[in-house]
Formats: structure tokens, sequence, C-alpha cells
């Protein structure tokens, strides 16, 4: 055990943030750890850091525990340049390689003690190679080229933006290879190949992990156990993401069943002691039952999670054919040439993500494309809709409903108020200036206004920043349910595998096109002698929509095994139920006990499983 968690409580001014939280964390656990926004995350995070001291409760850490931890915000700090500052870290092994070095040349010489030296020698190479200290260039290297700061070596670290700051503390943090990791949303600043090279690092990482993380790919690549803090109370979960969203939701189910159960006991009670109590024929039962309903525990009422946002995209007229087609084009920022000769078109109904590494020029080509450049057409009747990750379109000083009804003066109060709320936005919140807001609720304001824009074609720039988990999630459904033409950048690779069904990749100064989901476009990259990438973008969606014959086929099938999946599992609950009633009426009857025990332990075998195959299909 690294850390233990017994009945933890704090608060601020006598406000409780954290209450009676235990759990505990293990040798090489990889933890996934869950909260909304303001739930106190990074609070807990501080507990276990030491850096805050809690209310009442005890934490225990194993002795000489060495623990990274990477906040959020905090990058790494030096007067030195990025290579001599991770090179810090190696000073034990440089020394141990220098003592090497002078022993060796000191038996060179003439009437050297060979003995005395021979036995120093074979000590520093034992401690050399159990340290693996011959290779402590090749782990910076391979750290920092991996976390895209190759051309950084030299560079001197107070000149280096916020952004990079951070990947380089993280860079010295994995190769200080600490017995507990700890991070706070590490995925920022980070593209998607260099996300996918810091998964692979940290799935060969020896020490623990603890991840808050918005990175749903993330979490289920990495993690085996998720915790969630909600309304102060901490619950642990067995799984990685995808896991918990299943056991989260079958626990709601259960707690609501049981509380269901003891509401519908308790009124039986009370209508049979209303009606029996004053019968003297009848007293002595009714008061069984009165002493009954004081003894009873009282389940308490289970408190639903708030319900998620709720976005939906609609348009009032479908434009033609090609949505959007341009003349060839160079495309520049900062005197770089980013695209050389190229052209874009997409086509009505299509759901294109734009990807590639940081720097290819992704948002660069999304404004171009809405610059009113006279190379860039867009098809008749087409309505563009833009979300800009910046919120550059919103003036901090103004009102929430001001900024709203400036770009919209017609709608209603009715009208802006509901579509703030289905947001997620209260009616506090709207009252407020927009600089107030945090970054969830200004990127749910700009969701809000792409909404009244109606557009037939979302041009969106990072949509899912600042999103917490189940705005993510709604924003997907919204997007999936739309039939007009979404073109989007993204580092969520869980959202472009959602919404996406073709991909533009941005590499080497040219774009190529990809017809198909994320996923496909990773193996075809991934596999060799695939199928290219075309220069040419992907034709109209035919009428029976964007797959082929056979991947409809078989996206047919994984529906339909999910519903008799879902069906199965719903009847296996009812089962499970009436047989537990069972087992407390049949109590005293031996025979019966254990054939009701025995099909419970079938039913729970076959749930498991089935909750196995569930995992793969969603």
């Amino acid at each position: 055990m690294l850390f233990s968690f017994d009945n933890v409580t704090f608060g601020f001014n006598g406000i409780p943030v954290i209450e009676n939280a235990t759990f505990e964390l293990h040798e090489k656990e990889r933890v996934g750890f869950l909260g909304g926004n303001g739930e106190g995350k990074t609070t807990l995070l501080r507990l276990l850091m030491g850096e805050l001291v809690p209310d009442s409760g005890i934490i225990l850490k194993k002795n000489g525990t060495r623990v990274g931890y990477l906040e959020q915000s905090g990058g790494f700090e030096s007067a030195s340049t990025v290579y001599a500052a991770m090179e810090e870290v190696f000073e034990e092994d440089k020394e141990l390689l220098a003592r090497l070095d002078e022993t060796e040349r000191a038996m060179s010489v003439p009437d050297a003690d060979l003995r005395i030296l021979s036995a120093r020698a074979e000590s520093l190479q034992k401690r050399i190679a159990a340290r693996d200290s011959y290779h402590f260039r090749v782990k910076i290297e391979t750290v920092l080229n991996g976390m895209g700061l190759g051309e950084f070596y030299d560079r001197s670290i107070p000149t280096m933006s916020g952004g990079e700051k951070t990947k380089l503390k993280l860079c010295r943090l994995l190769l200080e290879e600490p017995e507990l990791l700890v991070l706070d949303e590490p995925t920022n600043h980070l593209d998607i190949k260099t996300l996918f090279w810091l998964e692979d690092y940290l799935s060969a990482f020896k020490g623990a992990l603890l991840v808050v993380s918005h990175d749903r790919y993330f979490l289920d690549r990495l993690t085996s156990r998720t915790l969630e803090l909600e309304r102060g109370r901490l619950t642990s979960y067995k799984g990685n993401y995808s896991r918990y969203k299943v056991l989260k939701a079958e626990q709601i189910k259960t707690l609501e069943r049981e509380y269901e159960r003891q509401q519908e006991e308790i009124a039986k009670l009370k209508d049979y002691v209303d009606r029996n109590l004053v019968r003297a024929t009848t007293a002595k039962s009714a008061l069984s039952r009165v002493n009954k309903l004081e003894r009873m525990e009282i389940v308490e009422k289970p408190v639903l999670p708030p319900p998620p946002p709720h976005f939906s995209f609609t348009y009032d007229e479908r434009p033609y054919e090609k949505v959007i087609d341009t003349d060839p084009f160079d495309l520049t920022a900062g005197g770089k040439v980013l695209l050389k000769d190229v052209r874009f078109t997409l086509m009505r109904g299509r759901k294109c993500a734009l990807v590639g590494d940081n720097g290819t020029g992704k948002t660069t080509l999304l404004k171009f494309l809405l610059s009113k450049d006279p190379r860039v057409r867009f098809g008749k009747f087409t309505r563009a809709a833009y979300y800009d990750q910046e919120n550059a379109d919103l003036d901090p000083d103004d009102r929430v409903l001001d900024a709203f009804w400036g770009k919209y003066a017609l709608m209603s109060q009715t009208d802006a108020r509901k579509l703030l709320a289905q947001a997620g936005l209260d009616a506090e919140d709207v009252t407020k200036r927009v600089g107030e807001l945090s970054g969830g609720l200004k990127a749910k304001l700009e969701l809000s206004l792409l909404e009244a824009r109606r557009g037939n074609l979302l041009i969106l720039d990072e949509p899912t920043n600042h999103l917490d988990l189940p705005a993510r999630e709604a924003l997907e459904e919204a997007l999936c349910a739309f039939d007009g033409t979404v073109l989007f950048v993204s580092h969520d690779r869980r959202f472009i595998e959602s919404v996406a069904d073709c991909i533009c990749c941005l590499e080497n100064g040219t774009i190529s096109f990809f017809d198909g989901n994320y996923e496909s476009f990773l193996t075809a990259r991934k596999t060799e002698n695939a199928p290219t990438m075309s220069e040419v973008p992907p034709s109209q969606k035919s009428e029976n929509g964007y797959r082929s014959r056979e991947e409809r086929a078989r996206e047919a099938r994984r529906r339909a095994r999910t519903k008799e999946v879902e069906a199965r599992l719903e009847a296996i609950e009812k089962e499970e139920a009436a047989l537990n009633d069972s087992l407390i009426q049949n109590a005293a009857d031996y025979k019966k006990v254990m054939e009701i025990t025995a099909r419970l332990a079938a039913l729970r075998t076959e749930s498991d499983a089935l909750y196995a195959e569930y995992e793969t299909l969603i």
C-alpha cells in the first residue's frame, strides 16, 4: 500500500468539500479519478500530496514513497536549457560513470593496486547495470522526442510558453520514475500523435498511476479502477471508464429499486397500523408493525446525478451537394508555409475531422475557409455556423443574456433562457458577466449561440475544450443526430471516433483525405500496404449512408446484439430481485435456499460475461 485515506473530511470556511473519504492506493495500481468541475478533485490531490491537512480522518503514506505530481497548470521552472534540466535527473548516474572512467584510467597506471581497483570497478559496474546508467541519454532523448520537444534541446526554459513548460514538467516526472505518478489533466496541450506515445510509455511504467483526465480514450487504455468524487462523496468502481459507466448506471438503478421497495413496505406498514391500532383484536399485531418501523434502517433517497446538458442542431434549408470547394491555395502563418498548392472540398452530409500534429495548420485552415477569400466557394444555400475555441466573439463585459441577444435580438427571453438552461447555464449564470464564467460555462454559451445560428454547416474548433465528460457526450450525441455537414478539429479521440465519418489529415504541407471513421483511419495508417490516403475528398453521401453494404450490415448486427444483451441483463436483474425475495421467504427451507443460491450464482456468472461483452459493443 502506498497511500491510505481513512474517513478524511476537508472543507473551506466550514463548507465541506470532501466528506469521509476512504480509499487505498497500492503499488503498480492504475486509477482514474473523475468528478465534475468544482467537485474538489484538485483539493483531494493536494491532500494526498500533503499540501493540505484534513479537518478530520487520517492519511497514511508508506515510508519513503516517491511521488511525482503534475499540476493542471503547473509548468517546469528553471534557468537552464531543456536538455540540461533533464540531465539533472541523472546526476547520480553521471557520477557513477565518471567514477568508473576514473577507476579504469587508474588501473592503466604502472604500479597500480589492481586488486583494489578491480574490486572498485566491479562494484561500480554492478551499480551502473542495476540503474541502467549507460542509457540515461537515450532515456532523455526518447522522452523529449516522444513528447514533441525534440527540437528544444538547447532552448532556454524561461523563453518557453506555459503549455511547453507543462509538457517539460511531465517529461521530467517520466524520467524520475517515481513510485506513484499523480497526473492532473496530463493530455492538455498534447496533439494526438503525442497522446498515443504517452499512453504507450505509461503502459510500460512500473509505478502506480493516479490520473485526472477528460480523455476517455486515455482512461480506458490505462486505468483498471475508477474513483469518482460527487457531492463530496468518494466512490470506487472496479474497471476503466467504460466499465465505470456501466457500473454507475447499475448502482443508481439498484439504489432506486431498494429505496422504492422500502417506501412501499413502509407505506403498507403504516396503512396497517392506521387501520388496526385502535381495534382491540388487532392492536397487538399493529404494535408489532410499529416496532418494526422503529427498528427499520431507513434507506436514504438516492441523489441522482444532475442531468447532462442537451444540445440540438437544426437548420432551415438544405444546401447544394458541394458545401465547400476551393481553388488551389497556399496557407502560411508567422512566415511559415503550412500548406502548399492544396485544394479542399467538402460534400453535403459529411462529418469530417481535421487531424494533424500541432502546428500543421488545422485552426488556420478553418479560419481561411471562413475568411471570404475569393478562392473559397460555399455551395448555394450553405449557412455556416462557427465555434471558436478562443471565444473571440464574446465580450467579457457583456451579461450572458445580452451576449445572446446581441446576436439574436428577435429571440424571446423565454426561448433564450430555455436554450441556455438546456446547455447547463442556470438562472444565476445568465445574469453574470461573460468574463465571470468558467471555461466550461463559456464553452456551453458558445454552443448555445451555435444552436441559435441554425447552420447547415457546423465548423468547430476544439469544441470539447473545457467541457466535462457528460457535456462532451451530450455534444457527441447531438452531432451524431445532426443530418447536416460538420467540419471540426478536436484532440479528443473518442469524440472523433464517435462523430467523424471521414478524416482530413494535414501533414508535410499537404492535405489528404480518408473515407471512413477514425478507427479505420488509425488501422490504415498502422498497417503496412494499407490503402493510402487520397488527395480526392470523399464522395457525396449516398441515400443508404456513408458506409459500404458490409459495414452497414456489421453495424446493424452490432446494434441488434446490443439490444439482445441489454434485454437479457434487464431480465436477469428482475429474476435476481425475485430470487432475493424468495430467499427471505424460504429462509427456513435449507433445500430451497441451496437451489436459489445456486441459481443466483449462475445468474451472476452470466451477468458478468454479458457485461464484458457489452463493453465491446457500446
